[in-house]
Order: structure tokens, then C-alpha cells, then sequence
């Protein structure tokens, strides 16, 4: 499925909710099924800046895209690093570094997220494009 699809997909899924208490819970949701990291990267070195909780993120190149895992300590994060992930993972990482992730802003996830909250999602999306070009990088010079 391509990047846009899944954009659509989750938009059409938080058009069914009404109110923010309603998105909220489906992001808790969302983090429970979020493709756990692997015990031996939530270390220090996985951490991302940035972030009021904990979020843990790991990424691997496997047959030219990119697949990311990550956990966090608080419900709501897991929410938020899942829908990145559900959109940016399984996608080559010139894709992911020429990402358009509007639907952010269609969903109204970042106006509804308090400004500690929103500034993580901003360094997840860094992140997860920092190891798309650091994948690129390294393919490039093989």
C-alpha cells in the first residue's frame, strides 16, 4: 500500500469519531498493537529527544525499505509513534525522507496534543526521516 493510501485510510478512520475524547481512546488502542522494539534497543541510544514520555524506536533496511519498532511508557505515545509507524514503515526511505505527512494536520493531531506532546511528534518524524537518509547514505556508499 502506498504512503498516500494509508494517509487516506487513517484520515477516513478518524473522520468516524466525533469528539477528541473519542480519537483519544482509539490512539490508546492503536498502541497496543504497535510492532514492540526488541528489549536490547531500549537503551539510551534509541531514545528520542524531544519527547515528554519515553519513546523508544529502532529501524532495519530488509529488501530496500525500511521497518521501524518502538515502545514507549505512556498509552497515548505508543498511539502516536504506531500511527508513524503504520504510515512510514514498509516504505523505501526516499519515500519516507520526501514524505508528505499532511494528514496530521487533517486528522487534527497535533493541534489537540499539548505543546510538550506535539513537539515529540515533531522528533519522531525527524527521526524516523534522519534514519531514512542515514539507510540512503549507507546504500549509496555500498
Amino acid at each position: 500500500m502506498s504512503m498516500e493510501e494509508i494517509q487516506e485510510q487513517i484520515i477516513t478512520e478518524f473522520s468516524y469519531f466525533d469528539d477528541w475524547l473519542d480519537r483519544y481512546n482509539h490512539l490508546i488502542e492503536m498502541g497496543k498493537s504497535v510492532p514492540l522494539i526488541n528489549e536490547k534497543y531500549k537503551t539510551k541510544n534509541y531514545l528520542i529527544g524531544g519527547c515528554q514520555s519515553r519513546v523508544w524506536l529502532h529501524a532495519a533496511m530488509k529488501d530496500g525499505v525500511i521497518i521501524f519498532s518502538a515502545d514507549s511508557d505512556a498509552v497515548i505515545t505508543k498511539g502516536i509513534v504506531n500511527l508513524l509507524i503504520r504510515v512510514f514503515s514498509g516504505q523505501t526511505p526516499d519515500t519516507i525522507i520526501d514524505a508528505d505527512i499532511s494528514f496530521i494536520d487533517e486528522i487534527g493531531l497535533k493541534e489537540h496534543l499539548s505543546p510538550t506532546r506535539s513537539n515529540g511528534l515533531m522528533s519522531m518524524i525527524k527521526q524516523m526521516k534522519l534514519y531514512a537518509l542515514a539507510f540512503k547514505t549507507k546504500s549509496a556508499n555500498q
